[in-house]
């Protein structure tokens, strides 16, 4: 435990009393009606959006998470989030547009546009509970779960006293404040997180017993641990870490943030986009953030980390007051925070509350849009007014809240819930990249994808079945678990797809004309409405898919490059990192001039 100074509280104070000031500000406005509450009257500028996003996914279980990885698997495991950069690209400079244009106020609203009939509505109620307040309280336990250790380890606080004082400022905010009030908060979190993590992992590297990072990267604990790319003559790792992510887990595994096709919070931020191009400014901004630039602060702690603390053990001797249950590999980067000096040491504070704040405040109004738009509005009272609305959406805040704070205090750490929710999304992803452009799929392959991925996953994680399947006992290895559930699960759906009927003509031609998605999964639909006199193509540009995909090569190319970059000029490898910028800088060039091409096609 620590032992925090005047100017370390005065930090903390500062922080809260600014973070509640907006949420009072804002909620007038916010207040209005369900579209200002939950889209901020879809007005808000790309560059206020991106560092929303960048804001929110910068959780205190992120780094937390980081480290888990670091300490367990090297720098090199960081590819199965890393390898989402392809979802996220993909996000940036396909699909939101569409999703802009679809105009609906929640992703859910989306299966009423693309799909008709009963068995749309029940996917859009259905996935609102699960998504909304299954997965959504799930995600936010990890967060919380997150700053229940960082409150153990540096401050002596119980769980519930943690839970307490963060979660209620948090909830007040979030509640008076609404979307408006998430992403004017997450504009100051954002630089006092950015400051606090690369402030951090600066004084860290230069502790004594560490003594810089070129000894650090030399040290025994560390040596075998800051390799960018997975060891090749190490099969197990380097399929697990990135032959599987890159092969299979992109594409098909449903994550909040990096949702294939878009969703979740992310198209909550493109709907609230003043337009199509300010959504895709903001996706792409988001993912340079997000991907190049800001693991490496938290890289260096973990990396450290395995000097002063090279196993659980010697954590739980150095902090006895951490009960056993919360005990794991995670807790070494707050551990390593306990070594700030004064002053820094309550800005590193301020910098993970409000990463903390941000992030459960997404959800938390996030969350609730899917209960008041997608239940209570269409299923308990389709007449209520928009002050009703409002008052179930701050409601339902509260209550969020409430489940996810008690869920928080069973659970242990946080890569047991990033391998949960990833297990019980596996095999859905294809379809929400599909949707948009097959007019084949239907409501059904939906459901069928969802609950087979789901039952899949208990059955391996649950039952007996896992350990004659997997493992050292096992017919196969352990990391055939995940593209099984894959492999099983789309087969599924895609049966399902065609002894099924598909949707209506009406209901398909209605989405064309509204979305206009283009490509050759609709040639049939298209042809079907001419010969019946009806033109459903009204925008003749030229199919901007797949200018948007080589686009997508060029991100990639450009992030990955700044990733590796950065790495290596940490670790003294110049000349390696001043190739990696120049390949940057060539892939960027060539990434303007594809995206005046898009840009052209949108406008």
């Amino acid at each position: 435990m620590v032992e925090l100074s005047a100017i370390d509280y005065t930090f903390i104070v500062i922080f809260f009393s600014i973070t509640l000031f907006i949420g009072i500000w804002v909620s007038r406005k916010s207040g209005k009606n369900s579209t200002e509450y939950f889209l901020s009257g879809r007005s808000i500028p790309w560059w206020l959006l991106g560092l929303s996003m960048v804001a929110t996914t910068f959780s205190t279980d992120t780094p937390n998470l980081v480290t888990d990885i670091v300490r367990n698997n090297g720098v090199s495991g960081n590819w199965v989030w890393w390898i989402f950069l392809i979802t996220g690209l993909l996000t940036v400079f396909v699909y939101a547009k569409l999703w802009r244009k679809s105009s609906v106020n929640t992703d859910m609203e989306f299966y009423e546009l693309r799909y008709g009939g009963k068995p749309a509505r029940f996917l859009r109620g259905f996935r609102a509970v699960y998504l909304g307040v299954v997965f959504n309280i799930l995600a936010m336990s990890g967060v919380t779960l997150a700053a229940i250790k960082i409150g153990q380890i540096m401050l002596g606080l119980s769980p519930i006293q943690t839970v307490g004082i963060a979660g209620v400022i948090t909830v007040i905010f979030s509640a008076l404040g609404g979307f408006r009030g998430v992403v004017y908060t997450d504009f100051l979190l954002f630089f006092v997180a950015m400051v606090g993590s690369i402030g951090a992992a600066y004084y860290v590297v230069n502790l004594p017993e560490i003594n810089g990072i070129s000894n650090l990267i030399t040290h025994p604990n560390v040596v075998d641990k800051i390799s960018i790319l997975p060891d090749f003559s190490n099969t197990k790792a380097l399929i697990t870490l990135l032959i599987i992510p890159l092969a299979v887990q992109w594409w098909s595994a449903w994550y909040p943030g990096a949702e294939p096709g878009g969703g979740g919070y992310i198209a909550q931020r493109m709907l609230a986009a003043k337009n199509e191009n300010h959504a895709i400014g903001a996706t792409f901004f988001f993912n340079i953030m997000h991907y190049a630039l800001r693991p490496w602060p938290w890289i260096i702690v973990a990396l450290a980390s395995l000097v002063l603390f090279p196993d659980v053990a010697s954590i739980h001797v150095a902090f006895p007051n951490v009960t056993e249950d919360k005990l794991g590999h995670d807790l070494a980067y707050s551990a390593m925070l306990t070594k700030l000096p004064q002053g820094l040491l309550g800005l590193v504070l301020a910098s993970l509350v409000a990463a903390y704040m941000s992030t459960i405040s997404t959800h938390l109004n996030w969350g609730s849009s899917y209960i008041v738009n997608d239940l209570y509005k269409q299923v308990i009272n389709k007449n209520a007014t928009e002050k009703r609305l409002v008052l179930i959406g701050r409601l339902s805040t509260v209550v969020l809240m409430i489940l996810s704070a008690v869920l928080a205090l069973y659970l242990q750490n946080a890569m047991q819930l990033f391998d949960i929710i990833l297990g019980f999304g596996a095999g859905t992803g294809l379809i929400f990249i599909l949707r948009w452009f097959w007019w084949r799929i239907n409501a059904w392959s939906e459901i069928a994808a969802m609950f087979s991925s789901g039952i899949i996953s208990i059955l391996f994680e649950l039952t007996p079945l896992g350990e004659i399947l997997f493992g050292e006992s096992g017919f196969m290895p352990d990391y055939m678990k995940f593209p099984i559930i894959v492999a099983v699960t789309t087969v599924i759906w895609l049966i399902t797809t065609f002894i099924t009927k598909p949707e209506k003509k009406e209901v398909l031609n209605g989405f064309y004309l509204k979305i206009q998605p283009g490509g050759p999964g609709w040639s049939k639909i298209i042809k079907n409405a001419a010969s019946s006199n009806i033109d459903l193509v009204t925008d003749k540009q030229p199919w901007s898919v797949p200018s948007g995909i080589i686009a997508m090569l060029l991100g990639l190319c450009l992030i990955y490059s700044i990733l590796f970059a950065t790495g290596y000029i940490i670790y003294g490898n110049y000349t390696l990192g001043i190739l990696l910028i120049a390949i940057s800088i060539i892939a960027a060039i060539f990434l303007i001039k594809i995206w005046k091409k898009i840009k052209a096609v949108i406008l």
